[in-house]
Formats: C-alpha cells, structure tokens, sequence
C-alpha cells in the first residue's frame, strides 16, 4: 500500500504541474494580448473575451494554434495514468459481491450487549397490542 500511495503521489504532483504548464501556456497568448493592444481592465472581467482574443492574438502575430505542447499532453496521460493505475491498487483486493460465495457467509452475528438499550421511551406504550385508544 505504501508503494501505490507513493505512486499515486507521484501521479498527483505531474497532473499539476501539468496544469501549471498548461495555464502557464495560456497566459503566454494573454500577455501578447495586453503587451499588443495595451487593454488592461476591459479583458479581466469577461473569460469568454479572453478565449476569444487569444484567437485574435495568433491571428495578428499569424501563428497558428494547434494545441497545447506534447510534453504537456504526455505529462498529462501519465499522471492520468498513474493516478488510475493508485485508485485500482491502493484500496485492496476485490471481493466478490455474490451472495453464495463461500468469502460472504456470515458464521454468526456480532452480539454487542453495550448497543442493547432497555431504558427507553418505547417503555410508555401499552405491552397489549389489542387496546384501543378512547374515543
């Protein structure tokens, strides 16, 4: 178990960083933005804006977009894939959910007299079941 959480650390620490990348990527289209038309507050408030001008961006500095990186896609699949590979491993073995597996046969059931509670106010009602109320 100690190796899978250490795994699954691991996993955890690349899909991070590669959403740092990835935002640091983005950021990259933002600041050309501001740095070529000098728009400081109107952007900020407005995400959609800031999608479309990054598209604006790479069409006046005429680069083309295809994508984040490679690096970052593949640090992507790969803390993806270990993080995956930690929730199936760390949590144990499977057991089998059949009801007549020989692993679910229950020998006796737990007797614990301190759940046992006689003091109660189920006490105030009437033992005969057959009385009735007045009318």
């Amino acid at each position: 178990m100690g190796l899978a959480l250490t795994v699954g650390f691991l996993g955890l620490l690349i899909l991070f960083h590669a959403a740092y990348s990835t935002i640091q990527c983005i950021l990259k289209l933002i600041i050309k933005l501001v740095l070529l038309f000098e728009c400081w507050g109107s952007w900020i408030s407005n995400l959609g804006l800031i999608f479309v001008a990054d598209r604006g961006v790479l069409k006046i500095t005429e680069e083309e977009f295809s994508g984040l990186p490679i690096e970052v896609v593949i640090e992507l699949f790969l803390g993806l894939l270990l993080c995956f590979w930690t929730a199936l491993t760390a949590p144990g073995k499977f057991l089998s959910i059949h009801p007549h597996s020989e692993e679910n046969r229950i020998v006796s059931l737990p007797a614990n007299p301190d759940f046992m509670i006689f003091n109660h106010r189920g006490k105030v009602f009437p033992v005969e079941m057959d009385l009735k109320l007045r009318q």
